[in-house]
């Protein structure tokens, strides 16, 4: 038999006896349990509930049909935690002639949580032409997000040449911010 993978996700209200359910409550391929042979656990944070992953994989060690070689999924925003580094940041930009893409969020707004996985799957659609970061207004000096003039959160903006050239306050649903930055992006990288 060939590659095959099995997932396994057991929330903090099931026992250590669940994983020994039924069939019916456990995720396999079309192979057999017998061709599985390495075991790998690791714990995640979904929605705020902490779990348990168990991915099983065959002896050769990979997914079929999965391209390994091609660009990431998901790149993490990286964070700016004062007004040098975003200034450093904004100047590294400048001079390789590139767009920087800021989302301006504050840990404790819903919106920003939601927006923000959103932002780094677009963050790889992009890399490594655009960059990509993120500010906690609540972490970084007033006078820097005045500068930037940001007003309301989620605030996303794309600086180029030192400028801010255009925003969107993420007001509304997360796919629509994205698309919003996404026509951003494309416009600015427009003749």
């Amino acid at each position: 038999m060939s590659n095959a993978i099995r997932l396994l996700t057991i929330s903090p209200l099931q026992s250590a006896k669940s994983l020994y359910l039924p069939s019916h409550r456990l995720a396999f391929s079309s192979f057999g349990v017998s061709d599985f042979c390495d075991c790998l656990k690791r714990k995640s944070n979904v929605n705020g509930v902490r779990t348990k992953v168990f991915t099983t994989i065959s002896q050769q060690g990979s997914i079929p049909g999965l391209d390994y070689s091609s660009s990431p999924v998901s790149i993490e925003l990286k964070p700016i935690l004062n007004e040098s580094q975003f200034d450093l940041v904004i100047a590294e930009a400048e001079q390789l002639d590139e767009s920087v893409v800021i989302l301006w969020m504050a840990k404790w707004c819903r919106k920003c949580i939601y927006l923000k996985p959103k932002l780094e799957k677009l963050a790889a659609d992009y890399h490594p032409r655009v960059r990509f970061y993120c500010i906690d207004v609540n972490n970084v000096p007033y006078k820097l997000v005045v500068r930037a003039g940001v007003t309301k959160m989620p605030t996303v903006q794309v600086w180029k040449n030192s400028k801010k050239q255009a925003e969107v306050i993420g007001g509304h649903k997360a796919y629509l911010v994205v698309n919003e930055v996404r026509e951003m992006i494309e416009n600015e990288n427009e003749p």
